[in-house]
Parts: structure tokens; sequence; C-alpha cells
């Protein structure tokens, strides 16, 4: 960022522009331009607002945008890269070594053989033998009583119960 700084900074003094009057035109404060032309980047709070004020900046010395822009973009890669760039682009002989060396949260692959299988079977086979204890007490419960010869008296005539 500090080549990016002091190429913006030539680019000012060359086109005879101040800090002051760069600070004016593009609405920010002479503290935010310093600081970009040090190449303070812990000085913004949001690296896409720097990544704006830089091209803005670029823009109004009439530097190309895309190549800054680029610059900035590659920088910010190498500082925010956990995998070095050696690393990617070296070849392995061994595919465990290669997995062991590099590996990154967001591209590993899961492992499906840790899902717990166990607690889950155990689980099915409880609820199944719930539901069926709940439909054999339902079916208990809900018989009517059979007639039987005693209700039926001598064969020809039935009692009613009344209340």
């Amino acid at each position: 960022m500090k080549e990016i700084g002091k190429y913006l900074k030539q680019a000012r003094v060359k086109n005879g522009v101040s800090l002051e009057e760069a600070s004016e035109d593009l609405n920010m404060s002479i503290v935010q331009l310093e600081n970009i032309e040090e190449g303070n980047v812990r000085a913004f709070k949001d690296i896409f607002s720097l990544r704006d004020y830089v091209k803005d900046y670029a823009k109004y010395l009439g530097l190309n945008v895309n190549k800054l822009s680029d610059e900035f973009n590659d920088f910010m890669f190498e500082r925010t890269s956990k995998i070095s760039l050696a690393a990617v682009t070296e070849k392995k002989d061994s595919s465990k070594e290669e997995k062991d060396e590099i590996s990154s949260p967001y591209t590993k692959i899961k492992d499906k053989k840790n899902i717990p299988m166990k607690p889950i079977l155990l689980i099915t086979i409880g609820l199944i033998v719930i539901l069926i204890l709940f439909f054999i007490i339902i079916r208990i419960s809900s018989k009517k009583p059979p007639i039987t010869s005693e209700l039926l008296g001598n064969g020809s005539e039935l009692y009613e119960l009344t209340y």
C-alpha cells in the first residue's frame, strides 16, 4: 500500500495540487489523504471505503484507475490471504502431505462418517415401541365387553341394563 500511496503523492505533486485543494475537491479530510499517501491502512475502519477513496483519488489525479485498483486488490490479497501463493502453486507428490499443508475451513470437505448413528437408531426404536404400546392400550380400552350366556338368560330373552 505504501507504493500506491507514494505513486498517488507523486502524481498529486506533479499535477501541482495541494492536499488542501484535493481534500476540498474530493470531500475528504486532509488526514485521510495523508494516510492514503503514507500507506497507513490501519487509519481506515473499512477496507472497502479505503478502496473507494483510492479509486476516487486516482480518478481525480487523472491516473489509470483500473491499474491502481488491481494493485490495491493484489495488496489486499497478499495481506489477507491465509494460504501463501507459494503453497498453492507448489506441487506435492503425496496427496496426504498436500492435504495437511494446505487446508482451509472453507474448502475442507466434511467427513460424513462422523454422524453418530447409535443415538438416532435408539431414539427411532424407542419411538416405535411407544407408538405400539399406545395403540395396544387404546385398542384394549375401547373394546366392548362381550355378551355372555349369563346375560342371555335361558336363551330367549335379553336382559337390558337400566339405570
